[in-house]
């Protein structure tokens, strides 16, 4: 059995598919709307992961505020062990070879004990220039 085939050229150039205005204006309105979606997704992932290092900050201040009250402490401690008035006596004696005052080795300052007030002078004694 033999078989032919014909080649039948068909011009479909004059043909025009029409679209429906209202499928247009459904893809319009599905893409604004799908748009408005992915829009609100990007910014909930934006304020979730902004959230989320600031914790982290918020995590890694709190830890150096712990490092630094307990360093604060320490040096607090080491203030108070240092400006010991047993540990200063101890110096001064071994270190710098200083010893207790005997009784008469001193004498008080010349002047009484009261304090010195400034006088003011009064206004028409100001001189002028």
């Amino acid at each position: 059995m033999t078989e032919y085939f014909t080649i039948k050229r068909i011009d479909n150039s004059r043909l025009v598919r029409f679209s429906a205005p209202n499928r247009l204006r459904d893809l319009c309105r599905r893409l604004f709307f799908g748009g408005t979606l992915a829009l609100c997704m990007l910014c909930y992932a934006w304020q979730h992961f902004e959230c989320i290092q600031l914790r982290y900050a918020l995590e890694q201040l709190q830890s150096q505020k712990t490092d630094a009250t307990e360093l604060n402490q320490q040096l607090r401690l080491e203030v108070a062990s240092l400006s010991s008035p047993m540990r200063i006596d101890a110096i001064a004696r071994q270190q710098l070879g200083l010893t207790v005052p005997v009784p008469g080795q001193f004498a008080p300052a010349q002047g009484s004990g009261e304090g010195v007030v400034a006088q003011v002078p009064a206004q028409s004694q100001v001189p002028r220039p």
